[in-house]
């Protein structure tokens, strides 16, 4: 009886902080604009191109994606490769410039999303296409367009003959009042403050050598019975609302590893951003939040809520974690970040036939349906 009383109460504790949850949810105000459309990929203009190949060395394929890169314009009939290696002083910005001035009209970057991201800041607002060859753990970038992240050899086919579009690019700008630090970065699918950054901080990186993005999930459960953190939040130049959340994320596109749609309705090309603000304060909290998103429940709940702005404020009074595509970015009290609307030239596949900017969905497994009805039920029903 006594454990029945106790689980019961427990219950009762989690529903009411999730009310409390939702309407603290609800006072954050915003002005939501309708998403533009989407712009449809062109194919690559056929004839010789200069192709320039930024690779991580350090990366275990890093020997593969040179030859592939060098056989591939040999088979072309095209000048060979200026191939530009990365280094811990300039992960890829620099090579990129350099290879711009070399007069690229593709430059592929070779690595992780941390590469990708230096490689793009040089691109931004230029002429050459942006190629992705992805060598890292998440290639974030590389699942959100479509690309074949399974196949360097696939991937390469796009980036030197498929087709190209234009996408936006974040911009964020990071202070540390306690250290006096300031930087500036770009960032191409998604930043954060607070949980989510605390566990790419705290990923061992002899598991993410092992077991790739898995390793992230070990790191998650360690840090899942944290407290929420108080900030405020500005979503263009409102008033700042103050939330207690254990994670916000800033986002151009929502495609996690494993399928994971993490932000249903962003679009890498509608000039918004997506701000995601999650609140769960029990486990209760985690497993509504996880259902909805692995389920893909599209009704709102309380511990999880999103909004489009085109530029995100965010104050801490003490300072807290940040990630940028992946990568820990060091601790802030206040960052602002804003989307720079159709940045990039990217190399991605055909567009799938049906309406402008439609996507091929693959049918959910039988086991995976089922569950999915089941937990909708409960949603709806809560």
């Amino acid at each position: 009886m006594r454990r029945k009383l106790l689980a019961g109460t427990a219950a009762a504790s989690a529903a009411v902080a999730s009310v409390q949850t939702y309407w603290s949810v609800r006072r954050l105000q915003q002005t939501r604009t309708p998403t533009a459309s989407v712009h449809a990929p062109e194919p690559v203009a056929e004839g010789p191109q200069r192709v320039a190949l930024v690779l991580n060395p350090s990366k275990l394929q890093a020997g593969t994606a040179r030859a592939l890169v060098e056989q591939a314009c040999s088979d072309a009939g095209w000048e060979p490769p200026l191939i530009l290696e990365t280094t811990i002083e300039d992960p890829g910005t620099g090579q990129a410039e350099r290879a711009l001035e070399a007069g690229a009209d593709v430059v592929v970057a070779a690595g992780g999303d941390g590469t990708v991201r230096a490689v793009a800041q040089a691109l931004a607002h230029r002429p050459a296409a942006l190629g992705l060859l992805p060598l890292g753990t998440g290639n974030l970038l590389v699942r959100n367009l479509g690309l074949p992240y399974h196949d360097i050899a696939g991937c390469l086919r796009l980036a030197l003959h498929g087709h190209e579009r234009r996408i936006d690019m974040a911009r964020i700008s990071l202070r540390n009042d306690r250290t006096d630090v300031t930087s500036e970065h770009p960032f191409l699918v998604m930043g954060g403050v607070g949980f989510d950054a605390s566990v790419v901080a705290d990923a061992k990186q002899d598991l993410k050598d092992k077991f790739g993005w898995l390793a992230y999930s070990e790191a998650g459960v360690r840090h899942l019975p944290g407290r929420r953190r108080r900030i405020s939040i500005s979503l263009d130049g409102q008033p700042p609302q103050s939330r207690k959340v254990r994670s916000l994320l800033v986002a151009n596109c929502g495609k996690l590893p494993a399928g994971v749609d993490f932000v249903p309705d962003a679009v890498l090309d509608d000039g918004y951003l997506d701000v995601v603000v999650l609140s769960p304060r029990s486990l209760l909290g985690w497993t509504w939040m996880a259902a909805k998103i692995l389920l893909r429940h599209r009704g709102g709940i309380p511990v999880i809520s999103y909004y489009r702005a085109k530029e995100v404020t965010v104050w801490s009074a003490d300072p807290i974690a940040t990630q940028l595509d992946g990568d820990a970015s060091g601790s802030i009290t206040s960052m602002t970040a804003r989307v720079d609307p159709d940045a990039l030239m990217v190399r991605v596949p055909a567009p799938a036939p049906g309406p402008s900017g439609s996507t091929s969905v693959l049918p959910l497994p039988e086991w995976r349906r089922t569950w999915q009805q089941r937990w909708q039920r409960i949603l709806r029903g809560s």
